[in-house]
């Protein structure tokens, strides 16, 4: 038999799944978007903090990775595709069970994978495999408990105009977003690659105006420039999905109270995933320390 809390957080994610598919832009569900990710995470709660298995969890199997997370209350997971824990479009239906399970068993969130599939190709051959592989990954997350697929602009092509890149990406977003609705899920641009600057990423969302496609923010270092972090925060803010990138809040100059002050004064309650770069010997341990720093950014910039 289905909890009443279970039963109460399906019949609000029908409701937002199908809210999802007649909203207009993005930003107008911000806080709908955002709640996706987690059928444990409370109604109404504020951001959390998870991990992107980037280079932390690289080498971690399933059960190591849950576990780890678990230990270190960093309770979300992106669980980037081709690393141990397999997490992959590859998996049968026994598999995907199975992973669904782990996480539904755990208090760690499978946040969805994180793909790299990219739409730059001025190959349409090329262009076409990415829109399927990551229709599958669409899928895969469905199947396995997540709420979204991480996917890649990313690079303008010698002997391709500008603009012409720009409008594929757009429109392969658009096609993406209209099949994500039909499985709940969200498509999340990682600000990445020389498509990466936050006025060509506004540009790309302008003509992907399909309200399940949404901007997962990537701390490159670019939107520091010129008219800085808040003018290119507000720039894209409107369209934030349930993800943001960052590296070790600690560590560099990035100014991440800035950025998470940012976060919290516009109610932001999605995730924000460590993508970290470094190598530390205990990385629970890194975990813990990273948590306990995001959560005294949070209090600071809440009070």
């Amino acid at each position: 038999m289905i909890d009443p809390s279970r039963r109460e957080f399906l019949s609000r994610s029908m409701t937002l799944g199908a809210a999802a598919l007649t909203a207009g832009p993005l930003g107008a569900a911000v806080a709908s978007a955002a709640e996706k990710p987690d059928a444990k995470m409370k109604p109404n709660s504020k951001m959390k903090l998870g991990l992107v298995t980037y280079l932390w969890g690289k080498d971690w199997d399933l059960p190591t990775l849950i576990a780890n997370c678990e230990k270190s209350g960093v309770l979300g997971v992106e669980p980037r595709t081709t690393h141990p824990h397999g997490v992959e479009p590859s998996l049968d239906a026994a598999g995907r069970k199975e992973v669904k399970k782990r996480f539904d068993d755990s208090p760690v969130v499978h946040v969805g994978p994180g793909s790299n599939e990219r739409f730059d190709y001025p190959d349409a051959a090329a262009l076409n495999q990415a829109i399927e592989t990551t229709k599958a990954f669409v899928k895969l997350s469905h199947d396995t408990g997540g709420s979204g697929v991480k996917v890649k602009p990313n690079s303008f092509q010698k002997g391709v105009e500008r603009e012409k890149t720009i409008e594929q990406i757009g429109r392969s977003l658009n096609v993406l977003g209209k099949f994500a609705g039909d499985y709940g899920q969200e498509i999340r641009l990682e600000v990445h690659g020389s498509c990466g600057p936050l006025p060509v990423i506004k540009q790309i969302m302008d003509v992907a105006d399909n309200p399940n496609v949404g901007v997962c923010w990537n701390c490159n270092g670019d939107e520091l420039e010129g008219k800085g972090l808040a003018y290119h925060f507000n720039l894209v803010k409107d369209r934030f999905g349930a993800t943001a990138h960052v590296r070790e809040l600690n560590v560099g100059k990035y100014p991440y109270q800035d950025l998470i002050k940012l976060y919290v004064e516009m109610n932001y309650t999605g995730w924000i995933l460590l993508e970290c770069r470094s190598a530390p010997k205990d990385r629970v341990a890194a975990l813990v320390e990273q948590r306990e720093v995001f959560e005294r950014m949070v209090a600071k910039a809440r009070g």
